[in-house]
């Protein structure tokens, strides 16, 4: 702490919220003497930013409640908070912003130095260039939700019954908790996504999950689509029109197609982004001396892969903003971790949580990976209100852990958040067997589902089983397919040709499957059961009673078995299964 200097150093932090914020409340700790300004564009320079859909349907009913803090609740810790304070210039020779007032008095300008500069801009709406769209801007009847008055705006249409038809544009967490919010309002909703499924971090058979929730929510999901063109309907509503010529009806859209960092400011006057984002090292730094950054603006490496990113979480930055004023203040500075991208999402009565690299991620990295599917109880299956959870963990050919993602109604969150915990400790997928972890029926089982991930992953990494996939079952090459469910589980659809050997039934039937294989295991077996569990066992008994025999056989089980394998192909899967003949009913 410094407090003897004989010239208080100025402290300029652009951006309050989470990141900004939090620089300067532990600045102030550490420097009692330093003279802190905090300057921001908006009215709210401390509110929920993640609360802000919750709002709309009033299940956070009071805006009062988004607003953390007020900029006069930092006067007594000598913090001085501007709001209507909007950086449009940055000299770092001379070390001042320019800033824009707005106010009383019409907008001025002002020139502000600074010692130390913290820039925590953020990021603003990605908005589609689109005909018509401006005007629905103009209109208010088009809207972004990014600010505390773009959430109180949209409810107070809500409210006062003005909208009973809605759009939103973009699937991801903000879009898909406003679809949410405006359905449960009352509103017939439509949400688009240009890509082909929504909550594109998602991986492709937990999003299929989420999508169907999202449908028995009543919203009407369009992925593979985009905005074309907007514009006033005959009713008084507007019209909002996709790229394939459908015509939906809006009396409010919501534009949720994600955030761009917005620091063309500061790029101007030197500071290194890339893609927008501002590079910074370990500890904050920029690369402009006494310029430092944080938050949604920022570009670091990724825990996984290293490839450098912006990482628009709210925990990060806030914990990056009190590590970058130890950098700055401090005499035992850390560094910044690497981000995980640790992330959950409620909707309807599902959770989708995740941590880590998805598949996209690996392998644009080309890091070499293996993908787990479990769908294990939540807690113990005789207690009641058992649920299933989706679970899908990649890891390394040494066992690292890559990444996870999870969906499911209860226990999502806690067994992302264990994982997270495990990857931050250098943990690799067989340490999952041993941890410790919080059992009694209401809340797990005595084998809970992160240790039953060590269980498999062990087994995958040591060779004890081979998995095949879901994306491999529309071309299996002639391969023998081994269903290993019972026939009341079979009638509900199979693979076409599939050899139907319930799993008990199996070491009775042993030759039927190598005579399937050819004896000499011409054909490789690809084995399926319902989830992978018994398919994994089935696994075992014949690769073991192969060797007994001399016969060498190629043998896989399916990961996460036919509750995956729908799951990954959606509602094409009807094109994919049939039903044998003679099945049960």
């Amino acid at each position: 702490m410094n407090t003897t200097s004989q010239t208080a150093r100025r402290i300029v932090v652009v951006g309050g919220v989470a990141g900004g914020m939090s620089f300067a409340a532990r600045a102030r700790r550490l420097d009692e003497s330093a003279v802190i300004t905090v300057l921001d564009r908006g009215r709210h320079v401390s509110f929920a930013n993640c609360g802000l859909p919750y709002h709309l349907d009033g299940e956070i009913a009071e805006e009062s409640a988004l607003t953390l803090r007020t900029p006069e609740s930092f006067r007594p810790s000598g913090i001085d908070v501007r709001t209507g304070h909007d950086v449009v210039a940055l000299d770092p020779h001379a070390r001042t912003v320019t800033v824009e007032i707005s106010g009383d008095g019409g907008p001025r300008t002002e020139t502000i130095a600074y010692d130390e500069l913290l820039l925590s801009p953020g990021g603003r709406t990605i908005v589609p260039d689109v005909e018509g769209l401006a005007a629905g801007f103009a209109s208010g009847r088009v809207r972004t939700l990014r600010t505390v008055d773009d959430a109180t705006g949209l409810r107070t249409d809500i409210l006062a019954a003005r909208a009973s038809t809605a759009v939103v544009v973009g699937a991801g967490f903000i879009g898909l908790e406003a679809a949410e919010a405006l359905a449960a309002a009352g509103l017939e909703v439509s949400l688009i996504q240009r890509s082909g499924q929504i909550l594109s971090p998602l991986e492709r058979e937990l999003a299929h999950l989420v999508a169907e929730e999202a449908a028995r929510l009543g919203i009407r999901v369009l992925t593979g689509r985009q905005l074309r063109a907007y514009r006033p309907g005959a009713d008084g509503g507007d019209v909002v029109v996709l790229d394939d010529g459908t015509e939906l009806g809006a009396d409010a859209t919501v534009i949720a197609t994600g955030i761009t960092p917005d620091t063309e400011v500061f790029a101007a006057a030197g500071v290194e982004c890339d893609a927008g984002a501002i590079l910074t090292d370990e500890h904050g730094r920029t690369s402009v001396e006494h310029v430092w950054a944080v938050g949604d603006a920022t570009a670091r490496p990724t825990a996984v892969t290293g490839a450098t990113r912006s990482t628009a979480l709210a925990g990060p930055a806030n914990r990056a903003g009190r590590l970058v004023a130890d950098a700055m203040l401090g005499e035992n500075a850390r560094p910044l971790p690497p981000a995980q991208g640790t992330a959950v999402v409620r909707v309807g009565s599902l959770t989708a949580a995740m941590t880590g690299a998805n598949r996209a991620e690996l392998d644009a990295a080309g890091t070499e990976y293996q993908t787990l599917h479990l769908h294990p109880l939540q807690h113990a299956g005789y207690f009641p209100g058992a649920e299933q959870i989706h679970l899908v963990v990649h890891i390394g050919p040494d066992g690292r852990l890559l990444g996870a993602q999870a969906v499911g109604r209860d226990g999502v969150d806690k067994r992302i958040d264990v994982i997270a915990t495990a990857m931050r400790g250098g943990l690799d997928v067989a340490d999952l067997i041993d941890l410790d972890l919080a059992y009694a029926p209401p809340y797990g089982s005595a084998k809970d589902p992160v240790n039953f991930a060590g269980m498999l992953g062990e087994n995958v990494t040591s060779g004890l089983v081979r998995l095949w996939h879901a994306a491999e079952a529309a071309d299996l090459d002639g391969a023998v397919v081994l269903d290993v469910r019972n026939p009341d589980e079979v009638a509900t659809g199979t693979l076409p040709g599939a050899l139907l050997i319930p799993v008990n039934e199996l070491r009775d039937r042993l030759g039927e499957v190598f005579a399937a294989a050819g004896n000499d295991g011409a054909r490789p077996v690809r084995i399926l059961c319902a989830s992978g569990v018994r398919s994994a066992a089935a696994y075992r008994i014949i690769v073991q009673a192969a060797a007994a025999e001399g016969i060498r056989l190629d043998v896989a089980t399916l990961s996460g078995g036919m509750l995956t394998l729908r799951a990954w192909y959606g509602d094409d899967v009807r094109n994919l299964l049939a039903v044998p003949e003679g099945a049960a009913a």
